[in-house]
């Protein structure tokens, strides 16, 4: 088979094989984080009322570089409930996956996972499998939150209360109660990742109607301080909205990147804890 490839494609491509495309698919969506504020600590002990066992949404991801958009690749975040050494867990699995049109160029093929307490919502163990291009890398790290340490391939090293991984922290992030913030607002809490604890927090912005892809909602907006990186830039530039009901789904994800923008919408679901009374109009 012979594969035209244009000069927009060789742009395209040596762009994208530039960028950590795991960092813009699944990071973007789990960046929901860091400071320690005025608000106290209000981000430990938060109960599930958001999302049950059986879920699944998926999302396409868009690159934006010379004022289009492409379709780059897309991502998925199931639920199942498991056991873990005879404790009962939610295993959420997240994947992210190039479009396999592009494969040829720069091959990505992701996948997170984490094990979090159904009662207390803290993550035991997380897994993250990273297959981009010609660069692998896998990573295991079990929390100990009675002794306030993590097990990673680097060792052991110490942890905060509350703490979250990259993952887990969507999921604990979705049952924030919006509704007891002002606009302006931050949220803090902190999140294991790379072998370090990082303090983040989530920049309240009140709510409006948003129009993606997949339909017009009422949104709730918030801004997470991002993590400065190999291709974000430290600060509140990543913009959030997620749905206005009980199920908090994460609707659509904005930024700017080192080179360009990503756009992420949510593009299906099923097994949602609520009805999406937050959609006004399919597309």
């Amino acid at each position: 088979m012979v594969i035209n490839r244009t000069k927009s494609d060789r742009q395209w491509f040596y762009i994208c094989s530039m960028l950590r495309f795991h960092k813009i698919v699944l990071v973007s969506i789990f960046s929901l984080g860091l400071i320690r504020l005025s608000a106290g600590n209000e981000f430990c002990g938060l109960n599930n009322m958001s999302f049950n066992a059986g879920e699944v949404i998926t999302y396409k991801i868009f690159y934006n570089v010379i004022g289009l958009y492409v379709d780059a690749g897309t991502a998925s975040f199931s639920i199942s409930n498991e056991k873990l050494n005879a404790k009962p867990v939610y295993h959420v699995v997240g994947l992210g996956t190039s479009n396999p049109s592009y494969d040829w160029i720069f091959k990505v093929r992701d996948r997170y996972e984490t094990y979090i307490d159904t009662a207390t919502l803290k993550p035991y163990k997380f897994v993250r499998h990273v297959e981009e291009g010609g660069f692998r890398k896998d990573e295991l790290v079990l929390f100990n939150h009675a002794e306030n340490r993590a097990v990673s391939t680097k060792g052991t090293l110490p942890i905060a209360d509350c703490m979250q991984d990259v993952l887990s922290s969507i999921y604990y992030a979705r049952n924030i109660n919006f509704s007891k913030y002002k606009v302006g607002e931050k949220i803090p809490f902190k999140m294991f990742l790379d072998d370090e604890v990082h303090s983040i927090y989530i920049r309240y912005m009140g709510k409006e109607v948003i129009k993606t892809r997949y339909g017009k909602f009422r949104a709730i907006k918030f801004k997470p301080m991002l993590i400065s990186g190999t291709i974000f830039e430290g600060g509140e530039l990543m913009s959030v909205w997620v749905s206005d009901d009980g199920n908090h789904v994460p609707l659509r994800i904005e930024s700017p990147i080192t080179v360009g923008s990503i756009k992420v919408d949510m593009m299906g679901y099923r097994n949602l804890r609520y009805p999406l009374q937050s959609m006004i109009s399919f597309k």
